[in-house]
């Protein structure tokens, strides 16, 4: 019998591990990494219910930290198996997991240095070589091409839209079949194909993150537009904490298109991080997996200077002029981005832009639910900067979004289970599926098992 089981991503938006098992073999479906509230990082040093060893395979829907932040770890307590992904998700994990790691060192080497840990000595959850040694464990699964795993399992990819590479999973195992929406994509996104449809399954499972809110109208490079003129004009700069992956590179569309339509022309605008510097690369160099063509690539990526190294990133926190910024993280939970906070939150004709979800604890979360100091680095910073949002930039569906890809299914599926959400949003979701669709729909608790 095939049993499901949410190992992270259940009753939260991070930390997607779903296992799938059937007579002692066990594949999971994404391994992502906690973000966020300290109880849910904490989830990242405790042990899986289930030895990596034991796990046979690994299939990624996209590279997003919260979706395959853990991998490294996850070869590092033994996992032997293969990772199945796109290429472009291949492509991009290499960006995110080499970062991930590159970071975390960093982040024990300074706690180590100041003695600001209670552990002695401070360590990674994981290290640059752990990440190298999970990317050499991936195996490319191109989109629309069905595949024979060894333990009898079948897998297809479609596009799911979000983020290159990003995939909806199909698994047909047990004698049954198995959809993972994995993040869904917007409809009609300037950058990323629509999240493909998908006829048939017998169970669904779904992520939830807007699965109680539909995103504001009208066309976002205005509202893009509205926010860095009414700054501008005041002397300040525009801060905009971005995904490296995606979200960054469709605000540099969106400025390009306004820079196009004659506004903004004199606003300079600088891209301050290594990673979003890495994921432009590959949108001109995977031209496959996206919208632009190679002349739009180069013209819109061409707008921005580019903060190569730590010195110049500090040369744009410490210049007065008005600019836009676009820096990671994008909740604010690292990364340059928070020097430019500091650099520009105390002052009021400045504004910070917030570009898409924010995860509670996070302080992209506590600047979205109205926080006037946010703790950077030990201390606490001053916010009177202006806090705007603009989730029409989000490259997640919306419950609407969500509604409409739920019903490329030509029929019902026999239970529907709505992961990747908080709470409210998670029952939200279940609640229409049941009034809209009729189908038995159900939120599951972490490590609560269903058969299949």
């Amino acid at each position: 019998m095939l049993i499901f089981k949410s190992l992270g991503g259940a009753g939260s938006v991070t930390g997607s591990k779903h296992l799938l098992s059937l007579h002692g073999q066990h594949m999971l479906v994404d391994a992502g990494l906690f973000q966020g509230l300290k109880n849910l990082r904490e989830l990242n040093w405790a042990p899986l219910p289930i030895a990596a060893a034991d796990i046979g395979h690994v299939v990624l829907t996209h590279a997003h930290l919260d979706h395959c932040g853990y991998l490294p770890k996850l070869v590092r307590d033994g996992f032997r198996g293969r990772i199945h992904a796109t290429p472009a998700t291949r492509d991009v994990a290499e960006l995110i997991l080499k970062d991930s790691a590159h970071l975390q060192e960093k982040d024990a080497e300074f706690l180590n240095r100041h003695e600001l840990s209670r552990h002695k000595p401070a360590l990674p959850l994981y290290g640059v070589k752990d990440a190298e040694r999970a990317l050499e464990r991936f195996s490319k699964v191109d989109f629309d091409q069905p595949v024979e795993l060894p333990n009898g399992a079948r897998l297809r990819l479609r596009h799911a839209g979000h983020i290159l590479g990003a995939a909806h999973a199909q698994i047909d195992w047990g004698g049954r079949r198995i959809v993972f929406s994995g993040d869904v994509g917007r409809y009609g996104d300037p950058l990323m194909p629509d999240p493909a449809p998908v006829e048939e399954a017998d169970y669904v499972v779904i992520e939830s993150t807007y699965g109680n809110r539909l995103h504001e109208g009208g066309d976002p490079g205005d509202m893009l537009g509205d926010v860095v003129e009414r700054t501008i004009r005041r002397g300040g700069t525009v801060v905009i904490p971005a995904f490296a992956v995606g979200r960054a590179q469709e605000i540099l569309y969106w400025l390009w298109k306004l820079k196009q339509a004659g506004r903004l022309a004199s606003v300079p605008v600088f891209l301050d991080s290594p990673m979003a510097v890495g994921a432009t690369g590959l949108m001109a160099a995977l031209l496959r997996d996206h919208r632009l063509d190679a002349n739009t690539c180069r013209e819109v990526f061409a707008i921005a200077r580019y903060a190569e190294d730590v010195a110049a990133s500090k040369m744009l926190s410490a210049s007065p002029y008005p600019k836009v910024i676009i820096s990671a993280s994008g909740m604010a939970t690292g990364g340059r981005v928070l020097h430019h906070l500091k650099a520009f939150g105390p002052d009021a004709r400045n504004t910070i832009l917030l570009s898409g979800f924010q995860a509670m604890g996070t302080r992209g979360r506590a600047l979205q639910d109205g926080a006037r100091e946010i703790k950077i680095h030990g201390a606490w910073v001053r916010i009177d900067a202006e806090v705007s949002r603009l989730d029409r930039l989000s490259a997640h569906a919306d419950a609407g979004e969500l509604m409409r890809w739920l019903s490329g299914f030509r029929k019902a599926p026999r239970r529907v289970f709505i992961v990747h959400g908080e709470p409210d949003a998670s029952d939200a979701l279940r609640v229409r599926i049941d009034r809209e669709l009729g189908w038995d729909a159900v939120v599951p608790r972490q490590d609560q098992e269903f058969a299949l």
